[in-house]
């Protein structure tokens, strides 16, 4: 479950200018409406028994979870106590924002207990509850996407400065990297996967290189991007992977 953070004792901006690039945000809600749109249809494809099946998908399940923790967990980091601090009259949308990450929060502490006895037994009960739930997270997740850029982004784009904004992915590749291990699956290939992968592919060579170090494009080129396919051809290997975009 994410808790709210302390709030930061130095509100002050990190530098001297304010404003920053926010677009990557409505990027990265792409990923999380595609994985939520598709995880409760995988679920409930999951045979009667079949206990293979149920554990693949079960994997990124987990995933999934972790990754809207962490998500919410470096905005509440970053976000709220400098938006408040700054722009006061957001206040009343910051305190939505809280109150909306603390609803998906309570879901997913409902949730998660309930993926470990269906990933084991692959029980058809046990499968359509789990996929009600994750259907109540979707529509809960989706309704907060909308407002958080329709109400947030453009006020953290003028009042936070690039080097504030960039914690939000620092901090996440930091908890990724620590918990690597822990996952069923490599996230780091995943992530920079599904980014990619919400880039229309005629602009996706451009967006590359101006995104990525050299040394992170090779490593997916030789490494990571095999990693990804071999997870997509995983969770869909009868039919195409469904368009992020």
């Amino acid at each position: 479950m994410v808790d709210r953070l302390p709030s930061s004792s130095e509100p002050k901006p990190e530098t001297d200018v304010l404003g920053c690039d926010a677009s990557e945000l409505a990027q990265v809600h792409r990923i999380f409406r595609w994985l939520y749109r598709e995880l409760p249809l995988l679920i409930r494809e999951v045979g009667d028994g079949d206990r293979d099946r149920a554990a693949i998908v079960g994997d990124y399940a987990k995933i999934d979870f972790y990754a809207l923790h962490l998500h919410h967990e470096s905005e509440d980091l970053v976000l709220w106590d400098r938006l408040t601090s700054r722009a006061p009259a957001c206040a009343l949308h910051v305190e939505q924002m809280r109150a909306q990450h603390a609803e998906v929060a309570a879901q997913l502490a409902v949730l998660e207990p309930l993926l470990p006895p269906w990933r084991e037994s692959a029980d058809a009960a046990q499968r359509d509850a789990f996929a009600t739930g994750v259907e109540r997270l979707r529509d809960t997740l989706f309704a907060h996407l909308g407002e958080e850029e329709e109400k947030i982004v453009p006020v953290a784009a003028e009042m936070l400065s690039q080097q504030e904004w960039d914690r939000m992915g620092e901090h996440a590749l930091q908890s990724m990297q620590a918990s690597r291990k822990e996952l069923p699956r490599d996230i780091m290939s995943l992530q920079l996967g599904m980014m990619l992968a919400t880039i229309p592919e005629d602009e996706r060579a451009a967006w590359t290189r101006a995104n990525l170090p050299v040394p992170v494009r090779i490593l997916y080129t030789l490494l990571l991007k095999r990693r990804y396919d071999r997870a997509m051809a995983e969770l869909y290997p009868d039919r195409p992977i469904p368009a992020m975009t």
